[in-house]
Parts: structure tokens; C-alpha cells; sequence
């Protein structure tokens, strides 16, 4: 028996040795073998603009602490911008084709990308766009392609934007749960679904202006890019002029009804090839990465900081989804202590979040602001908490489509006191104190709390519409008007004095270079995420490191996990909430 135990110690000795350096190897590789890999750019190639695997401003970039391990992403819409800029001038590429694009992405991110399309073709070089169906954002990423074709039976959706909201007053009233809401401001409309059955004056106002306004802001630039007027690009929209190929191309949408196949011989002709020869293609991602893993010629000291403030704004670390003040802080700290850094530009991507965590990024704003010039550049939303974080720059810079304001806050309180009722559940409460127990739903609630709750809403209010009136140069009343929750556009933020000026990226990085008084830079991205071994063991995908997140996300397939992880996180808020009332989807 000795003997056998003997041989099955040595034999989970072996097992775990094997094991341990199993892991090993993988984690020295991982540290030591996943440099960048380079992408071998072939003459007369073209860039394949796939963007489905871009979903964010800033890719990011991770610190492995435990083993001081960095790892930066290249696969951003800074990152593609970056690159069609690159490929302007580079004599390897000829040209950019869009195959069936489709993306993720937020208006604005899409314009970005469209002007940075219209920008490359002043090189001469050509764009070519095919797909088998149009939706209005992917024919918006096309417009300015130099020939724009379409499958024989393929169909296009081309017929303005519009928003359907649902109320829930009167299910309350049947089920026994009830909302029970305080707020400050008659736009926020986040909470009107259970205040109402159908949409109030002041509700139907904004939405009606705000769509209206996202609207023009895409119309124009098609006017541009089509050679169309824009009583003809809303005529298209309304009489759904351009629903099939034949339609779209009588009313100059597109250029050519063609098959697929006949759409590369076309690159081929272009390319001046043979029918039967091979197209040399890079894709966007894998040439993004080759540019910005390229060593810049022009070295100088001299940094504009890039701080990506992107997602829900949370307590805690952060990383590329979620604004928190732990990545955030650090990042503007860091910012503000080196030397080499000139000006910081906030690049705000938010529908907002934690009233909480967006006073304390705030905070730390204001006093890089005292040492260096900050710039704030919105992009498809600066709203609510967003804004806040954005009010104290020296200069902000829009959209006409970033959807912005929304200065208001909102509580809401689940009531089941009539359902538990209803049920026959009763509840007592034995405290030490009045308000020990703080609120209870399965009680009505309580007219003290209710009042201390109010207060609170008020009070986070007035701080927050405080914060804008001194970084907007208003009074509180003059915020106040154009506050209460209402929600802007770029274009209409800017008559008001929210922003300073429409523009992109790019426009708030000169403006820093010009406040800061330097002609050549550099440019470095914040913030950088801290992470663990377990972060980096999901990221190889093991299996044995899979979150019960991923695995639902598998079940659940792609746009039920969005719709739970959005119940999920309007389950897990705490505090007072300064958040955009609702989401836009172009």
C-alpha cells in the first residue's frame, strides 16, 4: 500500500508539475511573446474598413500589476482615424474598400470615421463601398465613397429617425408596485414612464427638437457627399425613395446596381490588374496597429495628453467601459505632474452615471485645470454626469449630433407596499430611531424620507448646476433655465452657450497645441487600467477563466445579454443619478 501511494504522490506530482509549467510558459509568453505583431503591407494593396471589431474611442491601455505586464489595444476609432490619415500618404496603399459594413458605433464615432473617408480621397486614391442591404448609419460611413454600389436585390433603409416610448403608470397600478420618484427638472424623462400613460408638452418638445436636430446634422452631410439638396434628401426619407437598388440609384444614392463579384473587378480595374489576379488587401484593425506600432521620424518632448472619459460613470477602477474615479484620477494626476505634458484634452463619451464619482473626476479636472490648459471634446453623448465632467474646461468642443445637457438628477424608489398587501405579507419595524430603518418597499413610504430625499436630489442639483454656471460663465438661473433635465444637441448646445464649438477630436487637440503654445507634439492616451493575473487569464480566453458574464453573454446570444446588462446595472446603482434618460441608436 506504501508502495502505491508512493506512485500516486509522484503521479499528481508530475500532473502538477506539468501543470504549473503549462501556465508558466503561458504567462511568459503572454509577457514576453505578444508584442505587436507586425503586418507586412503588400504593394497596391487596399484597406478592407471592417469595424466590426470597433467599439470604442480608446482601445485602452492595461497594466498587469502583477507582474508589471503593459499591453495596449490599437483597435479604437482613434485608432482608424489615425490610420486612414496614415494611408494618405502612404505609397502602399491605392485605395479603401467597405464590404457589408457594420458597426456598433455611435453616430458621432461614424462621422468621425466619414470625415476622416472625405479627408483621403483629396489624395486622389479611390473609396469604393458595396453592400447587400443599406441601413442609414452603415450608407452614412459610405456616402463619401467615390462610387457606391449595391446587390440587384438588395434593399436600403432610408427613412429618417424616430423615437417610441412606453409608460408603465397604469401596470403599476395593477401589479402594486409603484415607482416611487423625486427629481429636479420637468425634462427628465427618464422617470416619466411611471409618473404617466403617454408623453407630457415638455417631453414631446425635447424629443421632437432633439431628433430633429440629429436629423439635419446627417442630412447635410449627405447634401454634401451626394450633391443633393436637402428638400431631396428628405423627400427620399419620407416617400422611402430608395428602398430597393433600382430606386436608390434613380434618386443618386448610389452609383452602380451590381453583384459582389463584379464589385472587386471593379477594385481590379482600378488597381489595373488582372481579372483572375489576387487583390492585396490589409484589413483596418491590422493597419492601425501597424501605425501605431510605426516609430515616429519626428520625435519632440513636447505631449498633449488624450484622457478617454468613455461609458456609465461608476465608483471604483474602471477600464474601457466605465468611467471611475480610480483610472480617471490617476490618469489626470499623472497628466498633470509630468513636465513633458502641455495641455490635456477630456474626450467625453458618456450618457453619465454616479452624481458621486462625477464630482470627484470633477475635482481633479478643476485643478489640472489651474496648471495646464484642458480642452473637453464630446462624442455621441456628453449628458448628465458627462456633462459635468465637461463643464470646467477652457474650451468645449461638440458635434452637431453629440447628444448633450440633461443637467438634472433623479431618484427612484420601487414601492411593493400595495402588492405585499395584496399578498397578504405585512411587515412591522422595531428601531431605535425614527428613520433607523431607513426606507422599506414593502412599506408606503414614509412622507420624512420622502422629504429627506428630496432634499438630497435638490442639493446635488444645486452643486451640479453650480459646477456649470462657473464653468459656463452663467448664473444659476440662467443654467437653470436651460437645465432641468432637458436634453440638447451639439447644434442647439451650442446657441446656448453649453458649448464652445463644433468640431471633433482633432479640433480640440489644436486648440490645446494653441493654448499651450507649441507647434510640434506628440500625443499620449490615458487613462491606463489596472489589472490582475485572472483579468489577463479571461483576455487569453481559457476556459477555466471565463466570467459567468461571458458564459451568459454565449447562452443569451449578443443583444439579450445588452438588454440584461442593462437591467443588471440599473439594479446595481447606488446613490443619486445624474444619467441621460434614455439611449440613441442611429
Amino acid at each position: 500500500m506504501k508502495f502505491l501511494g508512493q506512485i500516486a504522490a509522484t503521479i499528481i506530482g508530475l500532473f502538477l508539475f506539468c501543470m504549473i509549467a503549462f501556465f508558466g510558459i503561458v504567462i511568459i509568453g503572454a509577457i514576453f511573446g505578444s508584442q505587436e505583431e507586425t503586418v507586412s503591407i503588400k504593394d497596391d494593396s487596399v484597406i478592407e474598413l471592417d469595424l466590426s471589431d470597433v467599439k470604442l474611442d480608446y482601445a485602452g491601455r492595461v497594466n498587469f500589476s502583477d507582474f508589471n505586464y503593459f499591453k495596449a489595444e490599437h483597435n479604437g476609432v482613434t485608432d482608424v482615424i489615425n490610420a486612414i490619415k496614415y494611408a494618405k500618404t502612404d505609397s502602399k496603399i491605392k485605395g479603401i474598400s467597405l464590404v457589408n459594413p457594420s458597426n456598433e458605433l455611435g453616430i458621432v464615432q461614424v462621422k468621425a470615421i466619414h470625415d476622416a473617408l472625405i479627408d483621403f480621397k483629396k489624395s486622389g486614391k479611390f473609396i469604393y463601398a458595396y453592400a447587400d442591404y443599406f441601413s442609414q448609419k452603415e450608407y452614412y460611413l459610405c456616402a463619401p465613397a467615390t462610387r457606391i454600389v449595391m446587390n440587384p436585390v438588395g434593399e436600403m433603409d432610408f427613412k429618417g429617425i424616430a423615437a417610441e416610448l412606453m409608460f408603465f403608470k397604469d401596470l403599476q397600478d395593477k401589479a402594486g408596485v409603484k415607482m416611487e420618484v423625486i427629481r429636479h427638472g420637468k425634462y427628465k424623462s427618464a422617470v416619466e414612464p411611471f409618473l404617466e400613460n403617454g408623453m407630457s408638452d415638455a417631453n414631446r418638445e425635447q424629443m421632437t427638437t432633439l431628433l430633429q436636430s440629429l436629423w439635419n446634422a446627417v442630412a447635410t452631410d449627405l447634401c454634401a457627399d451626394r450633391h443633393l439638396s436637402l428638400s431631396q434628401i428628405n423627400d427620399i426619407a419620407a416617400t422611402l425613395g430608395a428602398r430597393t437598388p433600382q430606386k436608390a440609384k434613380a434618386v443618386h444614392l448610389i452609383d452602380q446596381v451590381a453583384y459582389e463579384d463584379q464589385f472587386n473587378d471593379l477594385i481590379r480595374k482600378e488597381l489595373k490588374v488582372k481579372k483572375d489576379e489576387k487583390i492585396h488587401s490589409v484589413s483596418i484593425t491590422d493597419y492601425a496597429n501597424h501605425v501605431a506600432t510605426t516609430p515616429d521620424e519626428e520625435s519632440t518632448d513636447d505631449t498633449i495628453a488624450i484622457v478617454y472619459a468613455q461609458g456609465e460613470i461608476s465608483s471604483g477602477e474602471g477600464d474601457v467601459n466605465v468611467i471611475a474615479e480610480g483610472a480617471m484620477r490617476r490618469a489626470l494626476r499623472k497628466a498633470r505632474e509630468d513636465e513633458d505634458v502641455k495641455a490635456v484634452v477630456l474626450r467625453v463619451n458618456s450618457p453619465g452615471g454616479s452624481a458621486l464619482t462625477s464630482e470627484l473626476i470633477w475635482r481633479e479636472l478643476e485643478l489640472t485645470r489651474k496648471v495646464k490648459p484642458l480642452i473637453v471634446s464630446m462624442g455621441d453623448y456628453a449628458a448628465s454626469g458627462g456633462y459635468y465632467i465637461s463643464c470646467n474646461a477652457d474650451k468645449i468642443f461638440a458635434e452637431k449630433s453629440t447628444i448633450t445637457g440633461s443637467i438634472g438628477v433623479f431618484g427612484i424608489f420601487p414601492n411593493a407596499a400595495a402588492l405585499s398587501s395584496r399578498m397578504g405579507i405585512h411587515s412591522e419595524v422595531v428601531s431605535t430611531h425614527p428613520q433607523a430603518a431607513d426606507y422599506s418597499p414593502f412599506r408606503p413610504i414614509d412622507p420624512f424620507f420622502k422629504a429627506y430625499a428630496q432634499e438630497s436630489i435638490e442639493r446635488v442639483y444645486t452643486i451640479f448646476a453650480n459646477r456649470v454656471a462657473v464653468g459656463r460663465k452663467m448664473t444659476f438661473a440662467q443654467v437653470d433655465a436651460i437645465g432641468q433635465g432637458r436634453v440638447w444637441s451639439g447644434a442647439d448646445a451650442l446657441k446656448i452657450g453649453l458649448v464652445d464649438a463644433i468640431g471633433g477630436l482633432d479640433d480640440a487637440i489644436v486648440e490645446a497645441a494653441k493654448r499651450a503654445k507649441i507647434s510640434k507634439y506628440q500625443t499620449q492616451d490615458y487613462p491606463e487600467y489596472e489589472k490582475s493575473l485572472s483579468d489577463l487569464f479571461q483576455q487569453m480566453g481559457l476556459p477555466f477563466a471565463k466570467t459567468s458574464s461571458q458564459i451568459i453573454e454565449a447562452e443569451l446570444g449578443k443583444e439579450n445579454y445588452r438588454n440584461w446588462t442593462k437591467l443588471k446595472k440599473w439594479s446595481q446603482q447606488k446613490g443619486i443619478q445624474t444619467r441621460l434618460p434614455f439611449e440613441i441608436q442611429f
